[in-house]
């Protein structure tokens, strides 16, 4: 593999890093925040999901900036968010204030959620582009990992200890914004959005030099398609495939509960009688769990296939959240850690690890931000509404309930994955257009 592809590809994953920094570090905090301001269940919802809100406007839009002004500017303000957002809401006063600034960060997770994998797919060969994709959620699981070890470790500073561990998040940030001037633009982006040819030969000399001619000749083939069409919208009736497999595989990503462990694991773990110093070290579990099945599915992806890994991760999802929800059910808890363990380890390998590839490939040059803006947004909506609502229906409805649902929800995932889902693996973006839409 190109050193220099690499190096590239992993610079603009940092943006998974924040983003998985920026999502768990809150998991920490938000016990003592909902102490702090005496927050209601209902207000202390809409206080750890601000982020999230944020993260929907993010995705939603993010394509925009992305087409207009390049994948490379959209990633360095995505940075500055990241840092003014980090800042804001370590030194927040109040809950409101508080909120304005996880929101803010959530623009910036949303819009990574975009910009990062759409910027790696569009740089690397069909050969190496799942790995290179995953490297954007290797980085997410490793920025939840570190969140939770940071909470840990940061825990006995004190009634203002939650307002170190948001403050982390700036370190890495203010380091991303100064790391991505050094990377080129997207050679997709140069000939399609600009028609700069040249500029996109260049870069891909670099980045894949046997390929530059096929890579070319497949783009020029798209856009010569695109202009007899004309210029399209994705919502035309033309890329109707590509939407319905985009938002059916966001939904059931975060129906699977994911999110909800997440922002939540001290309070699930403190559930099964652990204290709560017992409760923030399992979180560790969690995100070494996470960061082990990212790296087996870094080197299967590309091998096995998207949808094999899908196929293992339902099975493996349907087992794990029965086993919990049973556990729950009973008066012995103590294999409840264990199976969340083994949940988070299916999670990854499957739904995290494939997410973003997926949907970074499936639509075509001339929509795939917007594509890419539709899937994302579809994740984050149900991200925030299940995070929202998971304290509610907690106490509502008991974890027992709640775990047989996100159960159901991974059995009619396997139906999806079994009926509907194309294998893209080794395939140029270009042939993937020809075999999705046709």
């Amino acid at each position: 593999m190109n050193r220099k592809l690499f190096l590239w590809s992993i610079t603009g994953a940092l943006g998974g890093l924040l983003f998985g920094l920026d999502t768990a570090v809150i998991s920490g905090a938000e016990l003592a925040i909902q102490k702090l301001w005496n927050l209601s269940d209902v207000l202390h919802g809409f206080a750890i999901a601000a982020a999230l809100y944020g993260t929907v406007i993010g995705a939603m839009f993010g394509g925009i900036p992305a087409d207009r002004w390049g994948r490379k500017k959209t990633l360095l303000w995505i940075g500055v968010s990241f840092f003014v957002s980090a800042l804001g809401s370590a030194c927040a006063q109040d809950v409101y204030t508080f909120m304005f600034f996880r929101f803010l960060g959530g623009l910036a997770i949303g819009a990574s959620s975009v910009a990062a994998p759409l910027y790696i797919s569009e740089i690397a060969p069909a050969q190496y582009r799942g790995r290179m994709v995953i490297l954007f959620q290797f980085n997410i699981v490793l920025g939840i990992l570190l969140a939770y070890l940071s909470n840990y470790l940061l825990q006995g500073l004190g009634d203002n200890s939650w307002r170190w561990m948001l403050a982390v998040v700036g370190a890495p940030s203010l380091l991303f914004a100064i790391l991505i001037p050094m990377l080129p633009e997207s050679p997709r982006w140069l000939m399609v959005q600009r028609g700069d040819e040249a500029g996109a030969r260049k870069v891909l000399q670099m980045s894949d030099p046997t390929g530059v001619e096929a890579a070319l000749q497949s783009i020029r083939a798209s856009e010569s398609k695109t202009n007899v069409l004309g210029k399209t919208s994705l919502f035309s009736g033309n890329f109707n495939r590509p939407i319905i497999l985009a938002f059916l595989f966001a939904f059931f990503n975060q129906v699977a509960g994911i999110n909800a462990i997440i922002y939540y694991a001290p309070r699930i773990f403190e559930l099964t009688g652990l204290g709560k110093s017992a409760a923030l070290l399992s979180s560790v579990g969690i995100g070494l769990a996470n960061l082990a099945a990212t790296m087996c599915s870094i080197f299967l992806i590309d091998k096995v296939g998207r949808r094999t890994l899908m196929l293992i991760g339902s099975v493996g999802l349907i087992i794990t959240l029965a086993l919990v929800a049973l556990a729950f059910k009973s008066d012995d808890h103590s294999m409840t850690p264990t199976y969340i363990f083994i949940y988070i380890a299916f999670f990854a390998f499957s739904q995290g690890a494939v997410i973003w590839v997926f949907i970074s490939e499936i639509f075509p040059n001339q929509v795939r931000a917007a594509g890419q803006s539709l899937g994302s947004a579809t994740h984050w909506v149900f991200a925030a509404l299940i995070t929202n609502l998971f304290p509610i229906c907690l106490s509502t409805f008991g974890p027992v309930n709640v775990f047989w649902f996100f159960t159901a929800m991974m059995v009619l995932q396997l139906g999806y994955v079994i009926r509907m889902m194309p294998e893209t693996k080794g395939v140029s973006l270009e042939d993937l257009e020809q075999r999705i839409l046709h």
